[in-house]
């Protein structure tokens, strides 16, 4: 198919359970949110988190497994994107170093991707060759430790990496040990060195997942899985220092049923945070405090589906695409970047275990 008319191609990275078979692609409309499937894009296992450089040649997945190639390793893969139909092509995919990696971004000179392997505790950085593909790693590390819940942090368990907007640091947060682990990262040569200090502490029992920094620079923001808290950090860009500042519920008042937060993510107006809540089903939203960067809840939006895990806004910043792992459907609402409020759009798709999205510019 032809999509010299389409504006947008929605990737769509799944769990491969059931009838899943990998990473999907769908043509959107930015003007209408319409959406139509184009199909399987590419056949790979578990693509649960997806990543596209800014050129929008590559597309980049983890294969969250813990047995590649008879080894207890995860896999990384790249793909070359043909923005004209969609369809993926396998540049090449090597172990990710650790069991069951969940995340991976590039840094900010497009050089280097860097991977979280959630069960095997670690984090590496991997070279980018010119054709996009993935190189052996050239920085490793495994933090020890233990949590205080036994079941879910019995040891580190890096769940998100990536580099400060300068690229002098990468930042880590891991579930397991309740820490955002500070690296100087240096991009000549792809290495990750412990900061002074190396680390800020949150409440025990958290379990940070996901981080995301304000435009500003000066701010980051944690959601909490294990607490379904999110937690607001000060970050000197100077020294690589983190404080701080503020912890509340991801969830409404008096809810008390299981949860676990997933994604979080800052509109692009700066003015709201959004956060997604697996058992409550919503996505939280939250006001930005223009001076202190403080959040204080602005309403809970139901997402039509079961265990929200991963959404995006669209390139405009109006509309909001959540997926719903297991109620096997994204759907959209549209977004009033004045309140922050969510409004469902009409628009679903029905798809096989969604759990990462991701746009690119269509031919």
């Amino acid at each position: 198919m032809n999509l010299s008319s389409t504006t947008y191609l929605l990737y769509v990275g799944t769990r491969t359970t059931g009838d899943s078979k990998g990473i999907y692609v769908y043509s959107y409309d930015a003007k209408s949110a319409e959406l139509n499937c184009l199909g399987l894009a590419v056949e790979t296992l578990n693509p649960t988190f997806l990543a596209v450089d800014q050129g929008e040649r590559i597309l980049y997945s983890v294969n969250e497994v813990s047995d590649y190639e008879g080894g207890t390793s995860g896999a990384i893969s790249a793909f070359a994107i043909n923005r004209a139909t969609g369809q993926l092509s396998k540049i090449n995919q090597i172990a990710s170093g650790g069991a069951d990696p969940c995340y991976l971004s590039l840094d900010k000179t497009e050089k280097y991707a860097l991977v979280a392997n959630y069960s095997g505790g670690s984090v590496a950085v991997f070279p980018l060759l010119t054709d996009g593909a993935l190189a052996d790693a050239t920085a490793f590390i495994q933090p020890a430790g233990v949590g205080t819940n036994l079941e879910r942090q019995e040891g580190a368990h890096p769940h998100w990496i990536e580099t400060t907007p300068d690229n002098r640091f990468a930042l880590v947060a891991d579930l397991g040990l309740d820490k955002i682990f500070v690296y100087r990262f240096d991009s000549s040569q792809g290495t990750l060195a412990p900061n002074k200090p190396p680390f800020v502490k949150l409440q025990a029992g958290s379990g940070p997942r996901h981080i995301t920094l304000h435009p500003n620079g000066k701010l980051l923001y944690v959601i909490n899985e294990l607490a379904s808290t999110l937690t607001v950090i000060s970050f000197d860009a100077s020294s690589g220092s983190l404080t701080v500042l503020q912890t509340i519920s991801s969830l409404p008042t008096g809810f008390s049923g299981p949860n676990d937060a997933a994604e979080i993510h800052i509109h692009p107006n700066g003015k709201f945070l959004l956060g997604s809540n697996r058992g409550h089903d919503s996505i939280g939203v939250f006001s930005i405090a223009p001076t202190t960067g403080n959040l204080a809840l602005v309403c809970h939006a139901p997402t039509q589906g079961r265990t929200p895990r991963n959404f995006e806004f669209d390139l405009t910043g109006s509309r909001l695409l959540v997926a719903n792992q297991n109620g096997n459907n994204i759907v959209v609402f549209e977004i009033d970047g004045q309140t922050g409020g969510l409004t469902p759009a009409g628009q679903q798709l029905s798809v096989p275990c969604p759990v990462s999205l991701r746009f690119v510019t269509a031919r």
